[in-house]
């Protein structure tokens, strides 16, 4: 079951609570969107773009890399935490600086200052790929909220409850918004839905998303 949490007014606030440990914050990331993009190169360097595998065997649709002290991987080893790249054994890009102060700084604004993330997933993701719901539980510090970017396409967050069958709310995201959810709100089943078709300016056919995350 889904609902439209808010339409596509062009009244709604810079700031809508998800939550109440939860916030969207709107065009939050605009400011610094160069320095991002540069990170997001840099990372993909160090570990090019890769479609890990579930531990059922299934090829994951989004393509992922990381950066951080920590990277997320998936593979039929199960979802973990790994301090190298598992493909070239190197460790991933360190976290770099405009990624961790805006996460910072997003938190701060949400209420929930003094986060300071070691790990962050990038996603890239093609027109027609979703992200199924799901918790983020792999982090040793599930007292640290959850920093969430979103450049390029537009697409649609799925805001659900804490079980895996309650309503889930249908949360529009732009370019440059930023979503922050801890406290109570952490352990929420979240997911993507399908991405549509378009071409953004600065990633042309592609969404990309940062989660930042104290992994460790």
């Amino acid at each position: 079951m889904t609902a439209d949490l808010f339409s596509n007014d062009p009244h709604i606030p810079a700031t809508l609570e998800l939550g109440r440990d939860a916030v969207l914050l709107r065009g939050f990331a605009l400011a610094v969107v160069p320095q991002l993009f540069q990170g997001i190169e840099q990372a993909a360097l160090a570990a090019p773009w890769r479609h890990m595998e579930t531990p059922g065997g299934r090829r994951m649709g989004v393509a992922t890399t990381n950066a951080g002290a920590l990277g997320w991987v998936s593979d039929r080893r199960g979802y973990r935490y790994e301090a190298c790249d598992p493909a070239t054994g190197r460790p991933w890009l360190p976290l770099p600086e405009a990624f961790a102060a805006l996460a910072g700084r997003a938190a701060a604004a949400a209420g929930q200052g003094g986060f300071a993330p070691d790990a962050c997933l990038i996603n890239r993701y093609a027109p027609g790929t979703r992200l199924s719901l799901h918790q983020d539980r792999d982090e040793q510090d599930l007292a640290a909220p959850i920093v969430s970017v979103s450049l390029g396409l537009p697409a649609t967050f799925l805001w659900g409850g804490h079980a895996r069958g309650n309503a889930v709310h249908r949360v529009p995201l732009a370019h440059g918004d930023v979503v922050v959810w801890g406290g109570e709100d952490r352990l929420r089943f979240h997911g993507v839905a399908p991405v549509a078709q378009g071409t953004h300016a600065l990633t042309g056919p592609w969404r990309v998303n940062l989660t930042l995350r104290k992994a460790g």
